[in-house]
């Protein structure tokens, strides 16, 4: 099977491809000895939310306040 690279940098994976990784949206890209390897992954949004939450160096008494103040009444 061929890809084509365009002059933006990208590819067109074919059908077949696709569809033995369906679904998957996004690809680990590494370059091995000369050759692109894509590997499915699946992003978990809360891995990105624990880590925003960590960042911003919240604790767990900080969420539970907010959750309260945004569930009172109006």
């Amino acid at each position: 099977m061929l890809a084509k690279l365009t002059s933006k940098n990208q590819l067109t994976l074919p059908k077949a491809v696709v569809a033995a990784v369906q679904g998957t949206e996004y690809f680990d890209v590494v370059e091995e000895n000369g050759r692109i390897v894509l590997t499915p992954v699946r992003i978990n949004r809360a891995d990105a939310v624990r880590t925003k939450l960590e960042e911003l160096n919240l604790s767990e008494a900080d969420i539970a306040d907010a959750v309260s103040w945004a569930r009172r009444p109006g």
